[in-house]
C-alpha cells in the first residue's frame, strides 16, 4: 500500500464547500493571532489539512467551526512553543499597503495594538484573540485551549492588565 487514500467526489466536494465558506473568516482571524498575513495563510493551510484528515469523522459534528476554531488555536500555541528561535527574518520585507484616507486616523492606534499584541506570549494572544475578537464565553474558551475557566479568568486578567500598562500611553491623553 502506497499510503495513499483515494477519496470519493462527495467526501471532497462537501470539503470543499466548507473551505469556500470559513476560509476569509479563518484568515482574518489567524492574522489576529499571528500579526502577519503570510503567516496567517500558513496557519490557516495548515489547520485545514488538520481538518481535511479527520473530515470524514467531522462531517456529522454539530459545530465545524468550532472545531475549525480549535485546531488553529490550538495549532498556533504549539508551533509557538519554544520555537522563537526557529523563526525566519525577513531582510527586506515588503511594504505595507497606504491605509485609505478615512482609515488614516485609526493607523497608528492600529499599529500599536498589533505590536502589543506580538508581544504576548502565544496563550496569552490566543486567550483575547477567543474572548474579545470571537467573543467566546469563558468557558467556550476553556474547551478551545484546553484549560479550566478558572485559568481562562486569571490569565485574561493578567494579560488584559499587560495590554493596558503596554497601551496606557495611547489613551493618557485622552483623559487629560
Amino acid at each position: 500500500m502506497t499510503g495513499i487514500r483515494l477519496v470519493d467526489e462527495a467526501f471532497d466536494d462537501g470539503f470543499t464547500q466548507f473551505v469556500k465558506e470559513v476560509r476569509p473568516r479563518l484568515r482574518r482571524n489567524a492574522f489576529v493571532l499571528v500579526g502577519d498575513w503570510f503567516e496567517a495563510d500558513d496557519l490557516v493551510q495548515r489547520t485545514l489539512i488538520a481538518v481535511y484528515r479527520r473530515w470524514d469523522r467531522l462531517e456529522q459534528r454539530d459545530d465545524l467551526n468550532a472545531y475549525t476554531r480549535t485546531v488553529m488555536v490550538r495549532q498556533f500555541i504549539s508551533e509557538r512553543r519554544g520555537h522563537r528561535w526557529s523563526r525566519e527574518l525577513i531582510q527586506n520585507p515588503l511594504p505595507e499597503p497606504e491605509p485609505a484616507p478615512e482609515d488614516v486616523a485609526c493607523v497608528g492606534d492600529r499599529v500599536l495594538l498589533l505590536g502589543a499584541l506580538a508581544e504576548l506570549a502565544p496563550r496569552q494572544r490566543s486567550l483575547v484573540f477567543l474572548r474579545y475578537w470571537e467573543d467566546l464565553s469563558i468557558e467556550e474558551t476553556a474547551r478551545t485551549v484546553g484549560c479550566s475557566p478558572a485559568t481562562v479568568r486569571s490569565s485574561t486578567s493578567r494579560t488584559l492588565r499587560i495590554l493596558r500598562e503596554r497601551l496606557g500611553a495611547l489613551y493618557s491623553d485622552d483623559t487629560a
